[in-house]
């Protein structure tokens, strides 16, 4: 696969153009996460609202009906279901690893062995999560794809 960058003529706007025969699972995951990681979301703490980058999210967790957004250092409301965002970056970097949490796969740095056929994801923060037996299929699917394309 050839990639050719050009930088666009002053006042025209950045664009992607993909050609391609038939577009196959990869290529759709690069589309959609480039669009998703265009997106921002709205979040709120108590020093107000802000727009997050999906990038600079390491996680979302589900706690007491309220859905938090975990960054590197800072912890935001996200004021959506669980479901809503891994619908939202169902084709992205993020990825359901149990019933209330959805990690942003690309911060994982390194993957343990847990109980009972779970596995501990160490992200780059330090910041600890457990994968759920269940999605640990699904994570190794994700991983494969990743890995295929570097």
């Amino acid at each position: 696969m050839r990639v050719i960058i050009e930088k666009p003529a002053d006042g025209d706007e950045d664009e992607i153009i993909v050609r391609c025969r038939e577009p196959d699972d990869e290529i759709m995951s690069l589309i959609y996460s480039i669009a998703a990681g265009r997106s921002k979301l709205t979040a709120y703490s108590e020093d107000g609202i802000v727009k997050l980058s999906p990038k600079e999210i390491f996680y979302f967790e589900a706690v007491d009906n309220k859905v938090f957004a975990y960054c590197e250092k800072q912890v935001y409301e996200i004021r959506r279901k669980l479901y809503e965002l891994e619908e939202n970056f169902e084709n992205s970097d993020f990825l359901r690893i149990s019933k209330s949490t959805i990690v942003n796969v690309s911060k994982i740095v390194k993957l343990v062995p847990y109980f009972n056929s779970r596995l501990e994801a160490v992200l780059e923060n330090g910041e600890r999560t457990i994968i759920s037996r269940q999605y640990v299929p699904d994570l190794k699917r994700k991983l494969r794809v990743e890995e295929d394309r570097r």
